[in-house]
């Protein structure tokens, strides 16, 4: 589609998008470029949400993502709403192991990352708030996956499953058992997947009617982790956010 034939909503979110983790600050022409708008679209566009609140321009010139869309962010149900309610259990499972913890929901078939506690002892990950991974590649996307309806599993488990180290699971049977193994046991291991000194442990978070809305995670280096010691913190985390969201365990959960 031209840039002429896109509609006006259309044009006015392709400038949001030009913004991401990897271009946080932008000139109007790299606004335009990325934008694949003319710069006199761009200029106006820019002009209008520079105005309104959704960019800033600093003394240098560059755009970057204005506090107004944080107001707007903060009244998502699944951002920064989920990240208070949760925060304090992910506190006491940081004080319960020093290392790096994560709260994160599914966005299509993608991961993003809400909270992140991190010790500066802690093991690297290549992690952040805001950050999105492949659900398949981390251990809260495995969690989350795994508690998917059987077909968009299905479909996700037939598409490309991108590798990032020679231990990401690609082979979509052994991705099926592994979401298996987490369904069974209520936590999801993820060995190596994205970086090869790390590993991931989580558990679902399930929101009032019982089903998995979130998921949390404890990562520690892969060398010496003691997976069973890990285990019963996150699914305790896991429970606590579940119950602090209104879920009552003793009700039927639903399927998913």
């Amino acid at each position: 589609m031209t840039a002429a034939a896109r509609s006006a909503p259309d044009r006015l979110l392709s400038v949001l998008a030009a913004f991401d983790h990897a271009h946080p600050a932008l000139s109007l022409s790299g606004i335009s470029r990325r934008a694949g708008l003319s710069l006199s679209t761009a200029h106006r566009l820019v002009g209008a949400l520079t105005a309104w609140g959704a960019l800033e321009r600093d003394a240098d010139g560059f755009y970057h993502v204005g506090l107004r869309l944080w107001e707007l962010a903060a009244l998502a149900p699944r951002g920064l709403a989920l990240r208070q309610i949760a925060l304090p259990y992910l506190e006491d499972l940081y004080e319960a192991t020093h290392e790096n913890v994560q709260l994160a929901v599914r966005d299509g078939s993608e991961v993003v990352y809400i909270e992140w506690l991190s010790g500066r002892s802690a093991v690297g990950v290549h992690i952040r708030v805001g950050a999105r991974w492949p659900l398949h590649a981390t251990g809260v996307g495995l969690a989350l996956l795994a508690h998917e309806t059987p077909g968009f599993q299905q479909e996700y488990c037939d598409g490309p499953l991108a590798a990032f180290t020679p231990y990401t699971i690609t082979d979509p049977g052994r991705l099926r058992r592994s979401l298996a193994e987490v369904r069974r046991t209520g936590a999801a291991v993820s060995s190596r997947q994205v970086t090869d000194d790390a590993l991931s442990v989580a558990a679902p978070v399930r929101g009032s009617a019982g089903r998995v809305v979130a998921a949390v995670s404890v990562v520690v280096p892969q060398a010496g982790a003691q997976v069973p010691a890990l285990l019963p913190a996150v699914r305790l985390a896991g429970r606590g956010i579940s119950r602090a969201l209104g879920w009552q365990p003793e009700r039927p959960e639903q399927a998913g």
